[in-house]
């Protein structure tokens, strides 16, 4: 009998939620962003779920919208996730801890080291969110007038990520003597000094921690413009992905996993997890109307504000009742602004339904029953639409604990999601290999 594919689940934590609103609704903590004792809760929730990572998103800057919109958003403020993240590692044992962190607005040594910190802290559950950072007020708290140009970010992305892997292997696994008796603390033919001299960065090294656990943390990427996808199959080891729909989600699959065979790599050392925000009730009426209930708490401010967001664009000028203009090129994010502008032409919308959509999250959703939303998540699976998803839950605790409560046994049931982790790190429970260290073989020089 061929074995079930197996679902692999993380949680976008932003840190809470991506719903505009989702602080509004009635029994959710509108402080959790920003209330550790809540996040302890969901952590140790998403664990008892069989979760395999907490993934927390970042910013670097307050959001660019007009403050008619930015007083009605919860992400105003937040924990910084790398301060975040070693906390919620004491108080769980399995859950994968991921954090993004920029490759434009930090130095590689700066993400190795708190990376490689991270993964000893948590016994080998780091995950890196590899990031170029679209937002362009980021530039002027890192001492730059204007934003830097999409395809300069993700050569510097590249460069970045070579660095710090290299980082990384600094020292052999077993470098690390610690010879009492003769008072050698570490054997030095066990210790690589990188010397990276490139287009953006010079780096001595070595890293002045030991290797981490799991040889690397696990390299996570969300782009999906084309240089996105590209960096994705040379380095990435999971994709938090955007598709609306199971037809864009395996063109997209079959895309980055194809690239990845181009480059020897195999198909199976990268997990493609699209976000998909989950409404589920004990009918499907129930979960529509919680949901309608959701997306009515969104002020119209905030549906503009987040279009604009999307487009890169000011969408405050446009006719409302008509049709979306031409946006011009810009240097913000170039898939998600693709995404809005490809549904927009696709359904006929209006900027008045792109900005309720926009306010609401206007990627994947899935609404009903536990079984209904199984059915879905089993459909993607099996068709190769995805490797899993990165749950966003619609509201905090109710839409977490509903998730946890009644949709994870419903996949356990089907035999397509653990009942108990796999291992104790999370490259262990994913399914991947744990990177050689490029400059020494194991157990030899």
């Amino acid at each position: 009998m061929t074995e079930r594919a197996q679902l692999r689940l993380g949680a976008f934590m932003r840190p809470v939620s991506i719903h505009t609103a989702w602080w509004r609704y009635p029994g959710a903590f509108p402080d959790a962003n920003f209330n550790f004792q809540h996040l302890k809760r969901f952590a140790m929730t998403l664990e008892r779920g069989r979760f395999d990572a907490f993934f927390m998103a970042d910013h670097l800057a307050v959001l660019n919208m007009p403050m008619a919109a930015l007083k009605r958003s919860a992400t105003t403020t937040s924990f910084d996730p790398l301060t975040l993240l070693p906390a919620l590692a004491v108080v769980t044992e399995h859950l994968g801890l991921i954090a993004t962190a920029s490759t434009t607005y930090n130095e590689p040594y700066h993400v190795a080291r708190k990376f490689a910190a991270l993964d000893h802290i948590s016994g080998g559950r780091a995950g890196w969110n590899l990031v170029t950072t679209s937002n362009p007020d980021a530039a002027r708290n890192f001492g730059l007038e204007e934003h830097v140009e999409h395809a300069v970010r993700y050569r510097r992305a590249r460069e970045f990520y070579d660095v710090v892997t290299g980082l990384w292997d600094s020292w052999a696994d077993d470098a690390f003597v610690r010879d009492v008796e003769e008072g050698v603390y570490f054997d030095p033919a066990r210790m690589h000094v990188l010397n990276h001299k490139g287009e953006f960065f010079s780096v001595q090294g070595p890293l002045n921690i030991a290797r981490p656990i799991q040889g690397w943390p696990v390299i996570v990427q969300a782009g999906a413009s084309e240089a996105g996808r590209q960096i994705a199959a040379e380095t990435a080891e999971m994709v938090f992905a955007s598709a609306s729909t199971l037809a864009e989600g395996k063109i997209l699959y079959a895309d980055i996993k194809g690239r990845m065979e181009k480059l020897g790599r195999k198909r199976e050392h990268l997990k493609i997890l699209p976000g998909a925000l989950v409404v589920v009730g004990d009918t499907l009426a129930e979960a529509q109307a919680k949901k309608e209930r959701l997306d009515a708490l969104v002020h119209p401010d905030s549906g503009l504000a987040s279009l604009s967001i999307a487009l890169g664009h000011d969408a405050y000028g446009f006719d409302l009742d008509g049709p979306l203009p031409e946006i011009p090129e810009t240097n913000a994010s170039k898939s998600g602004r693709q995404r809005v502008i490809e549904r927009a032409r696709r359904d006929k919308l209006t900027v008045r339904d792109l900005a309720r959509i926009a306010g609401t999250f206007g990627g994947l959703t899935l609404v009903g029953t536990p079984a209904m939303i199984a059915d879905q998540m089993e459909q993607w699976l099996e068709e190769e639409g995805c490797d899993g998803f990165n749950v966003m839950f619609p509201y905090v605790p109710g839409g977490l604990d509903d998730f946890v409560d009644c949709v994870v046994p419903e996949l356990q049931r089907r035999g397509i999601f653990r009942r108990e982790y796999e291992g104790k790190t999370l490259r262990e429970n994913l399914g991947l290999p744990r990177p050689e260290n490029r400059f020494f073989r194991t157990g030899g020089g």
